[in-house]
């Protein structure tokens, strides 16, 4: 017998309720777990629903529990169920052992007189046996004869269970009599609300078990065992089916626990248009997708719930691997390959604002597969698939979508809230064109041909890779990084996106998971400085813009948050997606970021130093008048910066790395306060503008005490801030940013010791010490950059070299680079792919291609 076995609806009603948040599995136990058997002292459970529900006991957010008419003590003795299932005997009205001291004296003096008229009835009635529980007397009467039986029951109903004071409760050839109330429906909402339980499931057998039956609603199943009318939605023969339900309930919630067998973060390939994002697995399944912007609700979270969460995938008929996947040289296009099938990826460019297009072709001799399951908002609303002459509609989202797929036939199948549209595809007669449109009803054909719409978003990307300057060193890879970071790039608004994705866990089955689809100023600002570095003007002066649009909306500068929305709004507060397992388990899966009310004042550094690159840029490119150069509204922005720092920098703040405790006085913050300063004096003074006299005191100021209470005699380096002997990566900046010399020996300390401490093989960590965060993390790619810039400052070019072919060995097959690295797994971790990491590559390849007597 197979969990085959069990109804298909029960079977698709368990496999809904186990991707419940927090699931409460309850049980009878004689007829359900346990098989009713003539000696009730005999009555042991089934081993297999025992193991089951010990494991589901054991799962994240799953409370079991047995709720028996038995008394609690016997229940326990005779179950053998371990210490993790909660045990609730005498139909409700035991919760632990000890309950019988509850009851008060007029109560155990009703409870004794029951006993004793139950007790002269059973001696009447040969077969009929009495079971005495802490609040209540049981009458059983299946060892009696059919007439001795009846008689017996109809005498406790017109007797003492008349009398005042006394709760009923009939089962099969059984009558209890309590003296307190008891109620398997009350005992099953107790739970429920300690536990938070958003769902129930409840096993039954008997008319005892109704009361539980009844309190069931919503998402709840109730599944009876045997015959008879019940209230139960759900069915079931036999406790051994029991057994099987309660083993296939246990294997579909660890699944969706575990994510469903997550592809390996570093294995994920990024589509982009200048608006939008969408992720591939390695076997061309549309991951994660989001509509109407990069920041938006999923309509394809796989990624973070598996197939339940929606996906959009293409598989040859006949299962096997594929043999590659690649991007199409200095584009976004994405080809996914097996023997005798490819499918090439991208989104296309020529769509309205207020769409979301995604288009797949498949080519090839072989048939395939083709499974489309949209799930808008993050699989919160119930959806509808309807067929079309010429694709598919998806109904009842707030926006509309369809896939045009002319010529393909589609079966709609559902799971009773969501549909799933699938077919088999023969591309030998010709290329099969898939187009999902998001944000149009619109089915029609396009006005651009297929083909060359293609070639149009492909120019888009190589035409403007042909332009950069690229490093000599890795030149396929670095232009993969170029185009990562344009690929983050939001040209409608000018703001750039720290990373594709949300709530990829820097800790597998972790809490820290957060969400990355965001404009954080510094990151936006770094990427656009590295893209600027390559040749590539566009996105920062797009991004700077950005920046004025925000400032407009404050009252000063200095009151700038870390983060945006992509169109420069306060983000919303930080929520979480309960339905959702997580990646690989790792939850909670968040949306919005909490960081966006840090004080975080390291952010005005990166604006003017984009600015000083920017002006540096325009003057190497030919623009020789210092008004053009630097432009009033860049210089303002400037000023603005100062201003900011001025007011500020005394203050501690939360740091760069948004760490979830009390404010510091972060070296970093401090080192980023002078650099603000002083590259305002070193523009003002190459492009002919005014120095504030305040600010070449003020720059003094700041690097005296970053040089006097950064340093620590104890740990001899400098530390992560003023108050500890912590380390921290971003340190280093203090003499990658030029406030100390890089011949000072305190800087060469300081990157002895973050080599020592922080640096574990091909990866650096952040820092070591205690976050206020439970769990660990991985060591971060632009803290190996930022290691391999302070090496070459020190003169360690082989190291730099070394850790730098390190840093190059962890990018996925495809050349892209998450946030994290886990050296001891060997695999990546933090959200992907991360601008970050990108930049930091970049750098490191810019460094390590100069003489080794240069540095940029």
């Amino acid at each position: 017998m197979s969990a085959q076995d069990l109804p298909q609806e029960l079977r698709r009603a368990l496999s809904t309720v186990a991707r419940e948040p927090r699931l409460l599995v309850a049980s009878d136990y004689d007829g359900t777990i346990a098989p009713i058997v003539s000696d009730p002292a005999k009555a042991y459970p089934h081993r297999e629903s025992v193991s089951a529900l010990r494991a589901l006991a054991g799962l994240t957010g799953t409370t079991a529990a047995v709720i028996s008419g038995r008394a609690l003590r016997d229940l326990a003795a005779l179950s053998r169920l371990p210490v993790e299932v909660q045990l609730i005997g005498s139909h409700g009205s035991e919760f632990d052992v000890g309950f019988v001291h509850a009851i008060d004296n007029d109560a155990k003096q009703l409870l004794q007189e029951v006993q004793t008229s139950l007790t002269q009835i059973a001696d009447n009635n040969p077969g009929a046996s009495v079971e005495v529980k802490p609040a209540s007397v049981a009458l059983h009467v299946r060892n009696a004869g059919p007439e001795i039986g009846r008689r017996a029951l109809n005498s406790v109903r017109q007797g003492p269970a008349c009398w005042v004071g006394v709760q009923t409760t009939e089962g099969k050839q059984v009558i209890e009599l309590a003296v307190i109330p008891t109620d398997k429906g009350t005992a099953l909402d107790t739970i429920r609300h300690q536990e938070g339980a958003t769902a129930a499931v409840f096993f039954g057998d008997d008319v005892t078990d109704e009361k539980a039956f009844r309190v069931l609603s919503g998402p709840d199943v109730g599944i009876k065992v045997g015959d008879g009318e019940s209230l139960a939605r759900y069915r079931v023969d036999s406790t051994e089916m029991v057994s099987k339900a309660l083993a296939f309930l246990l294997e579909e919630r660890r699944t969706w626990l575990a994510g469903a067998s997550a592809p390996r973060i570093e294995r994920l390939t990024m589509l982009a248009s200048p608006r939008s994002v969408a992720l591939l697995t390695p076997d061309a399944t549309v991951t994660w997708f989001c509509h109407p912007e990069p920041d938006s609700a999923a309509v394809f979270a796989h990624l973070l719930g598996g197939p339940q969460a929606g996906h959009f995938s293409i598989a040859p008929e006949r299962t096997g691997l594929p043999l590659s996947q690649r991007y199409i040289d200095g584009t976004m296009t994405v080809e996914t390959r097996w023997a005798s099938l490819g499918v090439i990826d991208y989104l296309p460019h020529d769509v309205n604002q207020d769409r979301t297009d995604l288009t797949r072709v498949i080519t090839g001799d072989a048939k395939a597969v083709v499974t489309f399951a949209p799930r808008p908002e993050f699989g919160q609303v119930p959806v509808s698939i309807q067929c079309e002459p010429t694709g598919l509609r998806v109904l009842g989202t707030n926006d509309p979508m369809v896939l045009r797929s002319p010529g393909v036939e589609w079966r709609i199948d559902s799971d009773g809230t969501h549909d799933v549209a699938t077919a088999i595809v023969d591309p030998a007669r010709g290329p099969i064109v898939l187009e999902l449109r998001c944000g149009t009803q619109d089915l029609a054909p396009a006005m651009t041909p297929e083909p060359q719409r293609r070639q149009q978003a492909e120019q888009y990307w190589s035409q403007w890779a042909t332009g950069l300057d690229l490093p000599s060193l890795k030149p396929d890879l670095m232009k993969r990084s170029a185009l990562t970071l344009r690929g983050l790039v939001h040209a409608p608004s000018g703001s750039i996106l720290a990373a594709a994705t949300t709530s990829l866990p820097e800790d597998l089955g972790g809490v820290r998971n957060w969400d990355y689809r965001y404009c954080w100023l510094r990151d936006a600002a770094l990427t656009a400085q590295a893209l600027v570095s390559l040749g590539s003007r566009t996105e920062a002066e797009d991004f700077l813009g950005w920046v004025h649009r925000v400032l407009e909306t404050l009252p000063g500068p200095e009151r700038l948050h870390p983060l945006y929305t992509i169109y420069g709004e306060t983000l919303p507060p930080e929520a979480v997606i309960d339905q959702l397992p997580g990646y690989a388990g790792s939850r909670p899966v968040r949306v919005g970021n909490a960081a966006n009310m840090q004080v975080q004042l390291d952010v005005f550094g990166p604006i003017v130093d984009l600015i000083a690159s920017l002006a540096h840029a325009r003057e190497r490119q030919g623009i020789t008048d210092p008004a053009k150069a630097l432009p009033d509204a860049d210089w303002e922005l400037v000023h603005a910066m100062c201003s900011a720092v001025q007011r500020r920098w005394t203050e501690p703040d939360h740091g760069i790395w948004e760490i979830r405790g009390n404010p510091r006085h972060h070296v970093y913050s401090k080192v980023m306060g002078w650099l603000t300063v002083d590259r305002a004096i070193t523009l003002a003074q190459k492009f002919d503008r005014t120095v504030d006299p305040a600010w070449v005191e003020l720059r003094d100021i700041i690097a005296d005490e970053v040089k006097t209470k950064g340093w620590n005699d104890e740990v001899q380096s400098y530390t992560a801030a003023y108050d500890g002997t912590d380390l921290d990566a971003a340190t280093l900046h203090i003499g990658l940013s030029g406030l100390i010399d890089p011949s000072d020996p305190r800087f060469a300390a300081t990157v002895v010791a973050t080599e020592a401490e922080l640096r574990s093989g091909s990866t650096v960590y952040r820092y070591h010490h205690d976050d206020g965060l439970p769990g660990g993390e991985g060591g971060f790619h632009l803290c190996a950059a930022w290691l391999v810039e302070a090496y070459l400052l020190i003169g360690k070019r082989s190291d730099a070299e070394a850790l730098f072919a390190q840093l190059v060995d962890v990018a996925g097959p495809t050349g892209l680079l998450s946030e994290e690295y886990d050296p001891v797994a060997e695999r990546s971790l933090g959200n992907h792919p991360q601008a970050y990491s990108h930049l930091g590559l970049l750098r490191c390849a810019q460094l390590l291609g100069q003489p080794a007597d240069v540095l940029v």
